[in-house]
């Protein structure tokens, strides 16, 4: 590109993941604070003595020095410097089910965010917040998964209807519940097929979307599954596409319960 010059420039990023290229190098696809969703090469990162391969690890938050072009220009950035600020992948490592959780948080996180170098604060913010929380051990993994898919998909311009018809907009609450109408429907709208989830199962999910932990915390094992059908169907019909992460969350009764 005339006139193209590669630029240091520094931001924060939670690390979604890594992929090896050649013997030595990765590359890293990061989701950044003020520039978006961007793939970076880290030279050397895969050799015993290097500086800093251990902090660009799945689910960490770095500080990173990066080359490239910060106003949104074709090609790989060059990672130069990084400092670990929190590697939450550490804390949950060694717990299947949070561990697949976050795996399925930062895919979706990945397809949230389609065009590279797009700032989205709120996004970012969401997907950092949904690592701390898995690593600090406060809820259930299962939940904090649903919230983030629930709240990413408000992000998104998808989230679906609750507290009202999807289709019409009267007040509910609602016994019916359709992904392709878009949420919780009334009986005037409700659709041919449409879910009749348990009133606990459309509470969580209310729970879950305003951050009222105190009410999904005391969700029982059934509206949980429940809750999570609904989420993952509503999040991949308008993804068009599975997540491949999503069938690997561990969903045990123990889990369940934290």
């Amino acid at each position: 590109m005339p006139g193209y010059r590669r630029q240091l420039y520094r931001d924060d990023a939670v690390v979604l993941r890594v992929q090896k290229l050649g013997e030595s190098d990765r590359i890293i696809t990061l989701l950044s604070r003020r520039h978006g969703r961007l793939r970076a090469v880290a030279r050397g990162v895969r050799r015993t003595m290097s500086r800093f391969g251990a902090r660009l690890e799945p689910f960490g938050h770095v500080d990173l020095q990066l080359a490239g072009d910060p106003n949104g220009g074709d090609g790989l950035h060059t990672v130069s410097q990084v400092e670990a600020i929190e590697l939450y992948g550490k804390r949950v490592l060694d717990d299947y089910p949070r561990y697949t959780a976050a795996s399925a948080i930062a895919e979706t996180a990945e397809r949230l965010s389609p065009v590279e170098q797009e700032p989205s604060l709120r996004l970012f913010q969401l997907t950092l917040g949904a690592f701390r929380a898995l690593a600090a051990r406060e809820h259930a993994g299962t939940l904090v998964l649903d919230a983030y898919l629930l709240r990413g998909m408000g992000v998104a311009g998808w989230a679906p209807a609750l507290v009202e018809c999807a289709v019409c907009g009267t007040k509910g609450p609602h016994k019916a519940f359709s992904v392709p109408a878009g949420g919780a429907v009334c009986p005037d709208c409700r659709p041919p097929g449409a879910a009749h989830p348990a009133p606990a199962t459309l509470d969580l999910m209310v729970a879950l979307s305003s951050g009222n932990w105190q009410v999904a915390d005391a969700a029982d094992a059934g509206p949980r599954r429940e809750c999570s059908g609904l989420v993952a169907a509503h999040l991949q019909w308008h993804l068009e596409r599975g997540l491949r992460s999503l069938p690997l969350v561990d969903r045990t009764t123990g889990e369940e319960q934290k």
